[in-house]
């Protein structure tokens, strides 16, 4: 059996363990071969591929991005389907594709497998935000890597007395702001799931003020509505999709108008993705690695790799596909606890 491997959408933390492990677990245990293809969707449409062992493979567990490459092209979006990666599938004699990817990614791989290639899929995102598993990989990462900005930004935020809002990445959904903002102790936390009270927040700032605490934390994700429902957008690139950033410049000036606190606006952006992995993220990634690969090897295609509980189990991609996931609202409901 010959198993193709890519990774598509944008890069996250712990990809390369994921391609290590259905590598080492489809060679060693299952006697298969091993087809990585390049830069996502485009190579299997372009027909850049090459052979994969495991000497392509070692060294790799720590390191970030991906050794495969990516890119945001789609068969659907920039092709005809199933039809624009045939030719590669064919002429490789690829039995099935392990699809690492975000909710569009994955969407793209249940299309083609209800068109008739085999698929196996892997739930790969910072945001959090698949349905189906109880996080992904990338994750923890970057909650990691917006934690200790938020803590290094509290210091200098005291020290100045100003209102420090920082914009972390979370494009239809809150996870890494809630996550971050909870572990570092932020005085208010915006998320796309709840409507945005600016003046409830601004209120709350003052009275922190009033009491003595002379400087505040604000996190917003990126995905947030600006002020007045407008949305922040920094157009779209080169395949189309729309890029978002800087909503929390717009929150910030709205905050120091209300307060007449001075508040700066630091925004993450691709911090959150770059960098090593976590030890959590690699062994999570190293897990769904090896549960795709038992997948495709039990001819359980249309499936994911997925994490509930403690144990990995293959779930419909379907199911995974139905809806994006969002922050559990008494997370959210924790989190404002300790507001004020």
């Amino acid at each position: 059996m010959v198993i193709g491997v890519l990774t598509a959408g944008g890069d996250c933390p712990g990809l390369n363990a994921v391609v290590r492990a259905v590598v080492s677990r489809a060679v060693v245990t299952h006697g298969m071969e091993v087809v990585g293809i390049q830069n996502g969707w485009d190579g299997l449409m372009e027909g850049h591929v090459r052979a994969l062992g495991r000497n392509d493979v070692r060294g790799i567990l720590q390191r970030g991005g991906t050794i495969l490459g990516t890119s945001r092209r789609d068969p659907y979006v920039h092709g005809d389907g199933y039809a624009s990666v045939r030719r590669t599938v064919e002429s490789n004699g690829i039995d099935a594709v392990i699809v690492v990817g975000g909710d569009g990614t994955l969407r793209t791989a249940l299309a083609l497998q209800r068109e008739g290639l085999p698929v196996v899929g892997v739930p790969k995102t910072i945001d959090n935000d698949i349905a189906g598993t109880d996080t992904t990989f990338g994750f923890d990462t970057a909650v990691s890597i917006a934690t200790e900005a938020l803590d290094r930004i509290s210091t200098t935020a005291e020290s100045h007395n100003r209102i420090m809002v920082v914009e972390v990445m979370g494009r239809t959904k809150g996870w890494i702001a809630t996550y971050a903002g909870i572990a570092a102790g932020a005085d208010a936390i915006l998320v796309p799931e709840l409507e945005t009270d600016l003046e409830k927040v601004a209120g709350t700032i003052r009275a922190r003020h009033r009491h003595g605490h002379t400087y505040s934390i604000v996190v917003v994700a990126e995905g947030c509505e600006a002020p007045g429902g407008a949305s922040i957008s920094a157009g779209v690139d080169a395949f189309g999709f729309e890029r978002l950033g800087g909503v929390g410049y717009a929150f910030g000036a709205e905050l120091e108008r209300l307060t007449g606190f001075e508040t700066r606006v630091t925004v993450l952006g691709h911090l959150q993705r770059g960098g090593t992995p976590t030890a959590f993220d690699r062994v999570l990634a190293t897990r769904f690695g090896v549960a795709a690969v038992d997948l495709a090897a039990a001819g359980r295609f249309g499936e994911m790799a997925a994490l509930r509980g403690t144990e990995v189990v293959g779930v419909p991609l379907a199911e995974a596909c139905a809806d994006i996931r969002g922050v559990d609202p008494a997370l959210l409901d924790v989190a404002q606890t300790f507001f004020g």
